[in-house]
C-alpha cells in the first residue's frame, strides 16, 4: 500500500525564511532527517519526499457554487497546513506508524505527522469496470513515464 505521510506546519515553520537563515538546531535536525530519509531509501519504501515553503508563498483557490476565488497567503491556522510530505510504499498502516515513530521531530516544538492511505485503481473495483480500472492504471503509468523523462 502507498501512504502519504504529512508533516503538519507550526507557527515557527510558517515563518521560516529558508535554509540560509536556519539555526544550528535546525541544521542538526535536517542532518538527522537526511539520515532518516536514507534509512527509508535503504528499506525500499521511499517514493518521494519534499518540504514545502510557508503559506505566505502560496495561494488558496476556493470553489463555491460554480465560482472560484483566489486568496494569496499567508493563511491562518498553521496547525491545519502542511510543511512537507513523504510518499511511502509499505505493507500496512502499522508499518508506516513504526517508521514515523523513528522520525526525528521535524520542528523544534510539538509536531503532528499524519499518515493517509493513497487510493489505488483496485480500490474502485466496486464502482468501475475492469476496462475503467485499466484505463486509470495506464494513465498513472503515463504520468510516471513522463516524470521519468524530465
Amino acid at each position: 500500500m502507498r501512504v502519504m505521510v504529512l508533516v503538519k506546519a507550526t507557527e515557527e515553520s510558517e515563518n521560516e525564511k529558508g535554509p540560509a537563515d536556519w539555526s544550528k538546531d535546525q541544521l542538526a535536525m535536517m542532518e538527522a532527517m537526511g539520515r532518516f530519509n536514507q534509512s527509508l531509501v535503504d528499506a525500499g519504501i521511499l517514493l518521494a519526499a519534499e518540504g514545502l515553503s510557508g503559506s505566505k508563498d502560496g495561494a488558496l483557490v476556493t470553489f463555491n457554487k460554480g465560482k472560484t476565488s483566489v486568496k494569496d497567503g499567508p493563511f491562518t491556522e498553521a496547525k491545519e497546513l502542511i510543511a512537507g510530505f513523504w510518499l511511502w510504499q509499505v505493507k500496512s498502516l502499522e508499518e508506516a506508524i513504526e517508521w514515523v515513530k523513528r522520525c526525528p521531530n521535524p520542528h523544534e516544538g510539538d509536531t503532528d505527522i499524519e499518515i493517509r492511505q493513497i487510493f489505488e485503481p483496485e480500490d474502485f473495483a466496486s464502482a468501475f469496470n475492469d476496462e475503467e480500472i485499466q484505463k486509470e492504471k495506464n494513465f498513472r503509468a503515463q504520468m510516471a513515464a513522463r516524470a521519468a523523462k524530465k
